[in-house]
């Protein structure tokens, strides 16, 4: 498949995708439609060699993974589900003036506040509802224009454009409704899934930009949508899982979730859930703890989380030697703080795998005065230490409401994940790295 079909390909899923359960459901049926078998993380695990499986953690996390007949290590490329926005509280309406009713929210990571105002919003996530046969999670999505912040007029605020001034609980509450027009918000939620309000008893709701992907630019090299860090690894990574070849190695793609409030969650990368999963695939195969370690020394992961390209507008906020673009290449990320977990080793096996398959990169460095963040690798390393080298694709407006990336990178990332999957990396007792 051409970059452009792909990225046509992602942008589909992204716009079906507005919160990380809904997202991580529609990964699980990617999987299913392709021959993989779900497993459930409290019931026995029937692992034969040869094949396919995912499991899922909070519904908002999931590992899938190939069994080939004799492990050798494990191939592991490691993105998230979530991405920064708003979540609403419980007991969520304000009323004001009689004339308007509100809806009380507060901040999900990191969020590039001022671009949430003037765009249509709706409300995704899960209810707990209950049943007959006990409390049962539903996915919810009001598929239509519900909500929007509403900006105060230039004239009224001369600073109001200033993001660096914004309050949350002040100025980030969506409008929902015009006084007594209806249903109250549960009511409306209760509706969108065919249950009573007095039914559901816990709620994980988020908004969500309502805005569609698209391509654009003079050749059709850039695309813009919500959601594009980290839904892009996370996609692109199910779908090299499952068009890789077989190998000597445990195949695993791993979404986690909750990397923009720290990953330190159950179902976060530096819970256990890898570890546990890894565990578990051992034992089915008839191997002991000893063998899992000696699998770790020769295994290794990308950690996939996108990167910032050079600005056109702020050329200086980039590193003055390394200067990613959109279209240039996938990004191999480095810091001396080790935010990002690339070494030499690391570096030297990935940019080889990319080489040998034809697939252009480039490095990605912050500035030395300009603080970066981190990601997956160093805190999955806290449970499972093995090589791990930090990449993703260059995208401009990161944690915006709305992102662009380059259409030929979205190609590029799926080729260097494939390539990696369909490697496999031996680590001999003489340091040596074989990538056959």
């Amino acid at each position: 498949m051409d970059n452009l079909n792909f990225t046509k390909e992602l942008i589909g899923f992204l716009d079906k995708s507005p919160v990380s359960f809904i997202a991580v459901d529609n990964l699980k049926k990617m999987l299913s439609e392709n021959g993989f078998s779900e497993l459930y993380e409290s019931q026995k695990w029937g692992i034969k060699p040869g094949g396919k499986y995912f499991v899922t953690r909070n519904g908002s996390a999931v590992i899938a993974f190939k069994a080939p007949e004799d492990p050798k290590a494990f191939a592991i490329i490691a993105a998230h589900s979530d991405s920064p926005c708003f979540k609403i509280k419980p007991n969520a309406e304000i009323r004001v003036e009689d004339r308007y009713v509100k809806l009380n929210v507060e901040q999900y990571g990191g969020p590039n506040i001022s671009t949430w105002f003037d765009r249509p919003l709706s409300v995704a996530g899960r209810a707990a509802v209950k049943t007959e046969n006990g409390i049962e999670m539903r996915l919810v999505n009001i598929d239509r224009d519900l909500l929007v912040i509403p900006s105060l007029a230039v004239h009224l605020s001369r600073g109001a454009s200033d993001s660096r001034s914004l309050n949350v609980q002040k100025d980030l509450l969506p409008l929902f409704s015009g006084g007594d027009n209806g249903n109250s918000f549960i009511e409306t939620i209760a509706d969108s899934i065919n249950v009573h309000a007095d039914d559901i008893i816990g709620t994980d709701l988020f908004l969500y930009v309502r805005h569609k992907g698209r391509i654009w630019g003079l050749g059709n090299e850039f695309f813009s949508s919500p959601r594009i860090d980290d839904l892009q690894c996370a996609y692109t990574a199910v779908e090299a899982l499952i068009g890789s070849d077989d190998s000597e190695s445990v195949q695993m793609c791993c979404v986690f979730d909750n990397e923009e409030v720290g990953s330190g969650t159950k179902q976060g990368a530096k819970s256990t859930f890898m570890r546990d999963t890894m565990f578990r695939i051992c034992k089915a195969l008839g191997m002991d703890e000893s063998d899992m370690l000696r699998m770790l020394a020769s295994s290794f992961m990308l950690s996939a989380d996108n990167g910032h390209a050079v600005h056109p507008n702020y050329t200086n906020k980039s590193c003055p030697t390394n200067r990613p673009y959109l279209n240039g290449g996938v990004l191999v990320k480095y810091n001396a703080q080790q935010k990002y977990t690339t070494d030499g080793v690391s570096e030297g096996v990935f940019l080889k795998i990319c080489e040998d398959a034809g697939v252009p990169y480039q490095r990605y460095v912050n500035r030395s005065d300009i603080p970066g963040g981190s990601t997956l690798g160093n805190l999955s390393t806290e449970q499972v230490s093995i090589n791990t080298v930090d990449i993703g694709a260059a995208q401009l407006s990161m944690h915006s409401a709305y992102e662009t990336a380059g259409v030929d990178d979205a190609g590029y990332l799926y080729k260097s994940m494939k390539a990696f999957y369909d490697v496999s990396i031996t680590s001999p007792a003489d340091g040596i790295y074989n990538i056959k």
